[in-house]
């Protein structure tokens, strides 16, 4: 009965701390904790309930995913990638998803198609509401859902994580309405999918990242201090 309970409460600390971790992944990416916020652990562990130690867990798992950076005696801010990283992790992105695109069109069938035309629509939507946060994960979701055609999990896994460093690129150096990527780029790259065009695809992929990049200004985001309360408020779900 002991082991019992043990167990369970251990369950339930790691459900929480997934919660936190997610939220606060999803602010970092949507931009509405944008590059040098800071994350103070009183504050955070206000907001969701929980103590100090499970909020610094969340952030050191954070920081392992190089969203969030840990000074001592200046504790924990959202990462600000440097302009070096900035443009490697956009070329690391290149060179792994074109390099996957003959593993795409080789798995490719029409349910995939269909998908990721629903995404690009509602990427469309996003843009045409202004919905920011909306237009970042959709943005991403095509990227991901493109690699994903080809089954291999390993990559789709590595993409998806330099998609969420890229949204910090994008959140510390692009111009305040740039959100996620250019729509029409997905368009085409859908068009060429269809048409099971590798050599035209991998061109259009590559001058697809290189947009991205000659669109961003470099230059440093200053620090701030977030609302946590607004963010992650009881409106948007307690940890506890």
């Amino acid at each position: 009965m002991k082991s019992e309970t043990g167990q369970r409460q251990a369950t339930e600390r790691h459900d929480k701390d997934e919660v936190i971790y997610q939220a606060l992944m999803n602010a970092i990416v949507e931009h509405q904790l944008p590059p040098g916020s800071k994350l103070p652990e009183e504050a955070l562990s206000a907001v969701f309930g929980v103590s100090r130690t499970g909020i610094r867990k969340v952030l050191q798992r954070l920081a392992a995913v190089q969203m969030v950076t840990l000074t001592p005696k200046r504790g924990a801010q959202v990462t600000t990638p440097g302009v070096d990283e900035a443009r490697d992790i956009f070329r690391t992105r290149s060179l792994l998803e074109c390099a996957n695109l003959p593993a795409v069109l080789a798995h490719l069938q029409a349910p995939h198609l269909a998908a990721l035309a629903q995404l690009i629509e509602q990427e469309n939507q996003a843009h045409a509401d202004r919905d920011g946060a909306a237009a970042i994960r959709l943005s991403a979701a095509f990227h991901i859902q493109l690699q994903a055609i080809s089954g291999n999990q390993v990559l789709t896994g590595i993409v998806t994580r330099l998609t969420q460093r890229s949204s910090l690129v994008i959140a510390a150096y692009g111009a305040p309405w740039q959100h996620g990527c250019r729509c029409d780029d997905h368009s085409r790259l859908l068009s060429l999918l269809r048409e099971r065009a590798l050599a035209p695809l991998t061109q259009a992929l590559q001058h697809h990242f290189d947009h991205i990049v000659s669109s961003l200004h470099f230059e440093r985001s200053g620090e701030t201090l977030p609302d946590f309360s607004r963010l992650f408020g009881s409106d948007k779900g307690n940890a506890s």
